[in-house]
This record gives structure tokens, C-alpha cells and sequence, in this order.
């Protein structure tokens, strides 16, 4: 078995390379794109304007009760069907991704907003800021510097479950991985680098956030 494995990755090894590629850049723009609604819905949700409210409670009750292989497949069938247009493949599954993520970034950003002291508000508006400018530049970015490391976690997340973007053949580590299974018939092989391939990623990747997180930790006890 370990023969077979070194040969695999000795032949195929830039295969399984480009398939992770496109991993981490489906996880990377899925991500950011994520940031960016999350924070608009994370906003509209704490809104006095009831309707935005209930309009984000809706959309996370959708979103956070479905699969998110179903919500794959209503993207790739249902939304190109619905718009009557031709959607290119990779727009559909990314698109999917980032409603998905959205849905939970909105959360996450939602409890950093409410974690930040409102007395930050109140003196905020003391010194004659608009509700929107106090968001914008006195609490999000005190919200934001709390939530990285849970940001950070969305990413790690982002990066396995954008293996099912192989059910779609979409050019990423898992449809790598079926490319060599079927060229080589070795199916066992195959999935263990790949395998090896997303622990090693992520491994690294949580080490990293956990050095992030003890960074800011220590930024913060020496401006106190």
C-alpha cells in the first residue's frame, strides 16, 4: 500500500497540486464574499427597521435548515432555470458557497457587534455620529478585531466542504483525487493522499490561527 501511494504521488502529484489550487481559492473568495454579505445581514438584523429583520431571520432559517448539497444543487439546476440564463458552472457552485457561509458569518459577526460595549454607541453619538458612521468606524471595527479567530475557523470549514464541489467536477482537490482514481484504478491510494493533503492544510492552518490568536492576545494585554 505505501508503495503504491509513493508511486501515485511521485506520477500524479501535480494533479492532486492543481486540485488544491482550486481549493483554496474557491474557499478564499467564498470566504470574503462571506465577510461582506455576512456583515451587511449581521447589520440589517440588528436594524430597528423590523422588516430587515425578520427579512435575515428568514433568510437564516433557510439556509441553516437545508443541506448544503441541496442548496449546491438548487444553484447548479434551479437558479439557471429560474433567470432563464446561461450560467457558467463555477459561478453556480461559488455563488451556493458564499449564500451558505453568508448565512453563518452573519452570526458570527452579529455576536462580535453585540460584544462590543455599547457605551461605545452612546459616546459615538455624543460627538454628533449618524447611526451609520458610528457602525462603520467606531463599533465593526472593534467587532471585526474580536471575530477574526472565529472568521479564521469559517475558512478551515470553507476548506473541506468545498470537496463537494466534486459532485460538479468542479477543478478542485476532491475532483483531483477522482481524476486519479480513474486513471490509476487505485481508488484506496488516491483518497489517502488526498486525504493527507486536506489534514495537512488544515493542521497548518489551525496553528496558524492559534499563533494569530495568541498575537492578538498579547497585543491587547500590553496596550492595557
Amino acid at each position: 500500500m505505501l508503495h503504491q501511494i509513493a508511486a501515485l504521488w511521485a506520477k500524479y502529484s501535480y494533479v492532486f497540486l492543481q486540485g488544491l489550487g482550486g481549493t483554496m481559492w474557491y474557499s478564499l473568495i467564498s470566504v470574503a464574499f462571506a465577510v461582506f454579505f455576512g456583515t451587511i445581514l449581521a447589520v440589517m438584523r440588528l436594524s430597528r427597521f423590523k422588516p430587515f429583520e425578520w427579512l435575515v431571520d428568514g433568510y437564516l432559517w433557510i439556509i441553516r435548515g437545508t443541506p448544503i448539497l441541496l442548496q449546491l444543487y438548487f444553484f447548479w439546476l434551479g437558479v439557471p432555470k429560474l433567470l432563464n440564463l446561461q450560467i457558467p458552472e463555477d459561478v453556480c457552485i461559488i455563488t451556493a458557497l458564499i449564500v451558505n457561509a453568508s448565512a453563518y458569518v452573519c452570526e458570527v459577526i452579529r455576536a462580535g457587534i453585540q460584544a462590543v460595549d455599547y457605551g461605545q454607541t452612546e459616546a459615538a453619538k455624543s460627538l454628533g455620529l449618524s447611526d451609520f458612521n458610528a457602525m462603520t468606524r467606531i463599533i465593526l471595527p472593534q467587532a471585526i478585531k474580536n471575530i477574526l479567530p472565529a472568521l479564521g475557523n469559517e475558512f478551515i470549514v470553507m476548506v473541506k466542504q468545498t470537496s463537494l464541489a466534486s459532485v460538479f467536477f468542479l477543478p478542485e482537490l476532491m475532483t483531483a483525487q477522482k481524476t486519479v482514481q480513474s486513471a490509476t484504478f487505485l481508488p484506496l491510494p488516491a483518497m489517502i493522499i488526498a486525504g493527507l493533503i486536506y489534514l495537512f492544510v488544515t493542521t497548518v492552518l489551525t496553528f496558524g490561527l492559534q499563533f494569530f490568536e495568541r498575537m492578538l492576545h498579547k497585543s491587547e494585554r500590553s496596550v492595557a
